[in-house]
């Protein structure tokens, strides 16, 4: 059978920037379109109206972990070909921005306000994926949206569902304890990391994994299992139904009192190396 021709949606940032890049330009051939997620949409508040949110419900404690995760890339990403000339890492697709990599690769891009809305929706038709998949999304697919692909959808999240639901997975590992951090590939459905288990491994991390390097490593980690799982679906032509689970309690963003517990235990959500990590997202290929 031929590969699915693959609609990808991400949100890029330090957690998925560097493993996406690569998945692009090695699928190249089989990616019918980008879509890139606007973190700072209207409809969220924009930058300020989730800084408020975020401050309300975690405190200080969590602006360095935003800053290093989403900030800093998303700063920093204008000035890539300077640095990408300076480091001598121009052709490097890991150190390339998606939107420049898709450009120069002939891949469609657009910025997703609303995944849900008209242009996406007619991108989809005009496109025909057979495949949908989101790795490191921020937004929330309707039926109608995952839909428009015939195979329909597959989620990569950093977590080893059904245990920790929600944007942060690596934070709720990182308090849980070793032996819970792991990455799961899942139909995508209606309820937020709900959809059926097409594929899961956990993943043993070394002592003193952030949060931060956690979510880099599982997503780097995952791409393995993406591979396989899309070779699965290219030798069979359906996307395996997957084993269905009691879904468990969402796991959102922490509240002040677990990131102070987290501090008392000498755990952390980011450090230095993450933050040299997040400067140099776009200048170094390795």
């Amino acid at each position: 059978m031929a590969r699915p021709r693959i609609a990808l949606f991400v949100l890029e940032a330090l957690p998925n920037a560097r493993v996406v890049r690569r998945f692009v330009a090695d699928h190249r051939a089989d990616i019918a379109v980008v879509g890139l997620s606007n973190a700072e949409r209207p409809s969220t508040g924009g930058l300020t109206g989730q800084i408020r949110r975020h401050l309300g419900r975690s405190g200080p404690g969590i602006l360095p972990y935003l800053a290093v995760n989403f900030g800093l890339p998303d700063l920093l990403r204008p000035l890539a070909p300077l640095t990408q000339a300076a480091s001598g890492s121009r052709d490097a697709p890991e150190a390339t921005p998606l939107r420049t990599l898709c450009r120069r690769l002939g891949i469609p891009t657009l910025t997703v306000d609303d995944v849900n809305g008209p242009e996406v929706a007619q991108t989809l038709r005009e496109t025909a994926p057979d495949l949908i998949l989101t790795y490191h999304f921020d937004q929330i697919l309707k039926p109608e949206t995952i839909g428009l692909a015939r195979l329909g959808g597959i989620n990569g999240h950093p977590g080893l569902l059904p245990r920790h639901r929600g944007p942060v997975p690596t934070i709720h590992a990182l308090a849980e304890g070793p032996g819970s951090f792991g990455m799961t590939l899942h139909r995508l459905d209606a309820a937020i990391d709900a959809g059926a288990i097409l594929s899961q491994e956990a993943v043993t991390l070394p002592p003193g994994t952030t949060a931060t390097r956690a979510a880099v490593a599982l997503h780097a980690h995952g791409r393995g299992m993406l591979d396989r799982l899309l070779d699965d679906i290219a030798r069979t032509g359906a996307l395996p139904e997957g084993r269905r689970f009691e879904v468990l309690p969402y796991c959102p963003f922490p509240n002040r009192a677990m990131l102070a517990s987290l501090r008392r235990r000498g755990l952390r959500l980011t450090d230095g190396r993450d933050l040299r990590e997040a400067v140099s997202l776009s200048g170094r290929a390795v």
